[in-house]
């Protein structure tokens, strides 16, 4: 940022009094900009056995399979976000079950949420950003096809908790800069 949004004044990069942090400071208003982190939330949607996957119509990773997932917006909680996402990519109404994952990804400023969602019906299509959306069996999820390293880790952890027929919550970080495990 390199002017303030309430004023117009160009923002001095230095760590406020009480801080730790550098952040934007406005010399004329004295505004502070705090930069946090983003939100993506997601589902893990079954249907029947098989999980919806959407192969992306959008960049970034353009044309490879991803959970539906995306940036959570203001006055949402996060299952309604995920929700909303599964919608939006997917045309298909789903319906949470629990919180599944979070994984944080630092040196992106993200954290990525992934709830377990029912599927109510088969009734997914393609739309605006997915080029392809479709049912996969736990044995033939394409593995070298995904998008996300949080996609991959998530699926994972589903797949494993799934075989032992309970399923927890997990929190895990990436700190490396990667797209697949």
């Amino acid at each position: 940022m390199r002017y303030c949004p309430q004023c117009g004044h160009a923002v001095d990069m230095i760590i406020p009094t009480g801080d730790n942090r550098v952040r934007a400071v406005c010399p004329h208003c004295e505004h502070i900009d705090y930069d946090n982190p983003r939100i993506i939330t997601g589902t893990i949607p079954f249907y029947k056995g098989q999980l919806l996957l959407c192969r992306r119509n959008i960049e970034p990773r353009f044309g490879y399979w991803t959970l539906p997932a995306g940036f959570m917006e203001n006055q949402e909680t996060t299952s309604e976000g995920a929700l909303r996402e599964t919608l939006e990519e997917s045309g298909s109404i789903a319906v949470c079950k629990q919180a599944f994952s979070m994984i944080s990804i630092p040196h992106i400023n993200q954290v990525h949420l992934f709830y377990i969602a029912e599927l109510e019906r088969d009734d997914f299509h393609v739309t605006e950003e997915s080029s392809e959306v479709a049912l996969f069996d736990l044995d033939n999820i394409p593995w070298g096809e995904l998008a996300f390293s949080s996609v991959s880790r998530t699926l994972r952890l589903f797949i494993e908790d799934h075989k032992n027929k309970s399923y927890g919550f997990h929190e895990d970080t990436i700190y490396v800069n990667t797209t697949s495990d």
